[in-house]
């Protein structure tokens, strides 16, 4: 979509969802910068980086999570934008969202960024995914902001047509599996948002966490009393071997051996920060890893050590 003059549009994305929603749009080429946290595909490392975190994302996800409560009881942003390089970029669209100031660059820190800009005013587009309907939304926002109206709406009608194919699928099991999705692992969290529906739809019943409402935390007598069949963790923005790191924290707990997923070696670990805490194109990915966990009779493992690893201990 030209902007005045014929200057094709400058799209800056400061969420990885987005970023990966504009390019499967096939708008990869429209793209002049992005967040720290955006990597895929793998050609969009190479775009300017123009955010970063205000705390070390190295460490286990108890230390991490006590350094945002500390950013944030004072009041503070979890990330920086660099309001510099961003204005030099010109863009004429910034994607970004103001579904959870933890999980990624908000609306707020794009306004601050660009409080005293005094040039042409681009346009801001904030996706807020609360559910699967809202990723479908904040597809046909982005493709609405690019003028790609037509292939947002193909691109949505071939996701759902693959989660629908899975679905019904997943709906002629023998049983469903009680599972358990974790989130973050210290302090313990449930999967919220989009993921209780995933977890129905893959043919599993979801324990803990309500559809559109934010993942909620998890005392661990709660998930020693639910005695769930599946515990599946994938803790946002970590990949399979920082949460395999932490796993000990959960293992070493008491009750831990007695669960029926641990006996029955129905412990999993998921890569949350490509795939669950992603919500745009991917999802679907996330959906066939979670039916091919649950129902591995009906589904070829397709990810395993890719998007998913057995835990044991």
């Amino acid at each position: 979509m030209p902007i005045g003059n014929d200057e094709p549009t400058r799209v800056v994305s400061l969420i990885a969802s987005a970023t990966e929603t504009v390019c499967a749009l096939g708008a990869r080429d429209l793209l002049v910068g992005r967040s720290h946290e955006c990597d895929f595909p793998e050609d969009v490392k190479e775009l300017p980086v123009l955010t970063s975190p205000k705390f070390l994302v190295n460490g286990s996800s108890y230390e991490i999570d006590q350094r945002v409560k500390a950013i944030l009881q004072e009041g503070l942003s979890v990330y920086r934008v660099d309001a510099e390089k961003l204005k030099a970029l010109r863009p004429h669209v910034i994607i970004t969202q103001d579904h959870c100031e933890v999980c990624a660059v908000s609306l707020k820190d794009v306004e601050l960024a660009l409080c005293d800009w005094s040039g042409r005013a681009a346009k801001i587009v904030s996706l807020r995914p609360d559910r699967l309907a809202d990723i479908w939304q904040g597809i046909r926002q982005v493709a609405r902001a690019l003028g790609r109206e037509s292939k947002g709406e193909s691109v949505l009608a071939e996701l759902r047509a693959r989660m629908q194919v899975i679905a019904e699928m997943s709906a002629t099991a023998s049983r469903r599996p009680r599972v358990a999705s974790i989130e973050w692992i210290e302090p313990l969290m449930a999967g919220g948002n989009w993921m209780p529906e995933l977890v129905e739809m893959a043919g599993g019943e979801n324990l803990f966490g309500q559809v559109g409402q934010h993942s909620p935390w998890l005392e661990w007598d709660e998930l020693v009393a639910a005695d769930p069949d599946v515990i599946v963790v994938h803790p946002c923005g970590f990949d399979i071997t920082h949460s395999l790191q932490d796993m000990p924290l959960l293992s070493y707990r008491p009750g831990w051996r007695d669960l029926k997923a641990v006996r029955e070696a129905r412990v999993l670990v998921a890569d949350g920060n490509h795939y669950f805490n992603r919500p745009g194109p991917r999802i679907v990915e996330s959906l066939e890893i979670l039916a091919e966990i649950f129902h591995p009779e009906l589904f070829p493992s397709r990810y395993e050590g890719k998007g998913w690893a057995r835990y044991a201990a």
